[in-house]
């Protein structure tokens, strides 16, 4: 009898996409807000580029790194 119910409310969640929707939001929508919330995301598009300049007033700084880069055309 049991077994009878678990069937049918598997079913359910499988093959009704609003029933479906409800659970997963149940299960994991809020931990995503929750997420998303913690870290907002920047304005930013993809592939821009952000340089942090040389920090004023600390003389200890003596430059960056080399970064090879090949060049797309």
């Amino acid at each position: 009898m049991l077994l009878k119910y678990l069937f049918i409310i598997t079913l359910i969640i499988l093959f009704v996409p609003p029933v479906r929707r409800f659970v997963f939001y149940l299960l994991v929508g809020r931990q995503l807000v929750k997420q998303q919330k913690q870290h907002p995301t920047s304005n930013r598009r993809e592939g821009d580029v952000r340089v942090d300049n040389r920090p004023k007033g600390d003389t200890r700084f003596q430059g960056g790194e080399y970064v090879d880069y090949e060049e797309i055309k």
